[in-house]
């Protein structure tokens, strides 16, 4: 109902029951702005997607479904496991979910603004008057007050709480997401690590064995102490770079302890227990790119922000007008315990209460611009929101692409360096190679590998950002059991549009 049609209906002269009823229904109006989404910076396609991922498409608001176990496309055991722990036990997301819970008390809170306050009291006392003469009374009465929403106040902070709640729904979805995500970035990398300290130890057992060649023939007159010295400097060099990447491992590990809510202490996760390799790292599907802007929470709760400080604005307007509310009271008093056994006094009163502000130095108007100076700041901070969820988006594209063919040929260099020291070494021992050579091809060998293994890393890592940057996953919504799907009494998040392409 338009508010100007409201106060025309106020002004008509009516008897005081119809006024009263009229006031009840006339309290749908609302001041301030209806909330409208405001426009989000879009393109029409991802500049790094493949071409088969086509144009923007409408966008249905999915935000509120969940991706269920996304981790799955990595077919890695061990990594669900600690998955599983991480939504019961990660004391960040305890913390987020804790804040969601508040926000529903606060919520709830803002609806019981429109029903009314019912109270009851009772007293009892002895007093002396001024003629020296001592009397008692008792009483007890119930009360009712209820303030009428006429200018919807209370409307728009439920309006206001409401979209709040939703918005900490969202962060809670995010915080589950990036820690997830977080998780197994460290995960692969411990796993990356693992790999690498396997190639250390076998590169240590290789430099030994060529030490002890080389100490042989310098016994036997053939090799020069300076190639004993070369040996064995290129042998104490692997063996501290094995040392040195215990620290990185170490760390990892206490890094999953931490996310899955465990002291580090408690936590082991033995090496050697699983593998690591190119197939490891999934491969990016034919996706349409409007689902970004329907499943990243941090989106939504960007855009649910917007609608509670929206709604914060008609709060502000609302504080230029009078407030109305009806209050009643009924009880029994008497001034001793026979008058009670009888027939106590009866004691009732009704009437309602008109209340305004005449002059505040300007407070309520200052109120209303820091109200309309938060909602743009809301705005703003969604819009950047989108720009960054499309920068994540394009960053990862491009690295899994580009990852990708770089791991092609850094595979090429890996052969070509293992077949020049296995000829190199061949030759050395044949005596028709210095051992120069043969250290100078056997640490270009393990640079090689131990690039690759660098890559296939980096690929991992890349591959869980894009997941989370697509808002968990390329797959179908699932539903997870204990994770929160909507606010109770309310709209879930997905029900405002999500930002669409034309």
């Amino acid at each position: 109902m338009k508010l100007e049609h409201c106060l025309a209906l106020r002004n008509r002269r009516m008897r005081p029951a119809a006024a009263l009823a009229l006031a009840l229904l006339t309290s749908a109006c609302a001041v301030g702005p209806d909330y409208q989404r405001p426009d989000a910076p879009l393109t029409p396609a991802f500049k790094e997607a493949p071409a088969e991922w086509g144009q923007w498409k409408p966008a249905t608001p999915q935000d509120a479904a969940h991706r269920g176990p996304w981790w799955a496309i990595f077919n890695d055991p061990r990594l669900d496991t600690l998955m599983a722990q991480v939504q019961v036990s990660n004391q960040t997301v305890r913390a987020a979910e804790a804040q969601y819970r508040q926000a529903i008390g606060i919520l709830r809170g803002a609806r019981a603004g429109q029903f009314p306050l019912v109270s009851v009291q009772g007293s009892a006392g002895r007093a002396r008057g001024a003629t020296g003469s001592v009397g008692s009374s008792q009483a007890v009465s119930l009360g009712a007050s209820w303030e009428l929403d006429l200018w919807g106040r209370i409307r728009r902070q439920v309006e206001s709480s409401g979209a709040s709640a939703q918005a900490s729904e969202a962060d809670l979805a995010s915080t589950l997401l990036s820690t997830q995500a977080t998780l197994a970035q460290t995960y692969f990398l411990l796993r990356i690590t693992d790999a690498q300290q396997a190639l250390l130890q076998r590169t240590v057992t290789d430099y030994q064995r060529s030490l002890q060649l080389v100490t042989n023939q310098y016994r036997a007159g053939i090799a020069q102490r300076s190639d004993v010295l070369q040996a064995e400097n290129q042998l104490k060099s692997a063996q501290a770079q094995l040392i040195d990447i215990q620290i990185d491992r170490a760390q990892y590990e206490h890094a999953l302890a931490v996310l899955t809510g465990q002291p580090p202490a408690a936590f082991d996760l033995p090496a050697g227990n699983f593998t690591v390799s190119a197939a490891s790292v999934p491969q990016v599907p034919v996706a349409v790119p409007s689902q970004l802007l329907e499943r990243r929470p941090d989106i939504s709760s960007a855009e649910r922000r917007m609608a509670a400080a929206n709604a914060a604005i008609g709060i502000a307007q609302a504080a230029f007008y009078p407030t109305l509310s009806l209050s009643a009271t009924a009880g029994l008093t008497a001034g001793s315990l026979d008058r009670w056994l009888s027939l106590p006094d009866r004691i009732w009163s009704f009437g309602p209460q008109l209340a305004a502000t005449l002059f505040d130095a300007g407070a309520r108007r200052a109120a209303r611009e820091q109200a309309v100076a938060v909602y743009d700041e809301t705005v703003a901070n969604y819009r950047q929101t989108v720009l960054n969820a499309f920068q994540e988006v394009e960053d990862n594209l491009a690295a899994a692409r580009l990852l990708e063919q770089e791991a092609v040929v850094q595979n090429e260099a890996l052969q070509a360096a293992r077949e020049a020291s296995e000829l190199v070494t061949n030759r050395y021992r044949a005596g028709t190679a210095s051992l120069l050579e043969v250290l100078t091809a056997q640490t270009a060998a393990y640079t090689a590998e131990r690039t690759a293994l660098s890559l296939l890393g980096r690929q991992l890592t890349a591959s869980v950002t894009l997941v989370a940057a697509l808002g968990g996953g390329w797959e179908g919504p699932q539903a997870v059991a204990g994770v929160p799907t909507g606010v109770s009494d309310s709209p879930a998040p997905g029900s405002v549009p999500a930002p669409v392409a034309p």
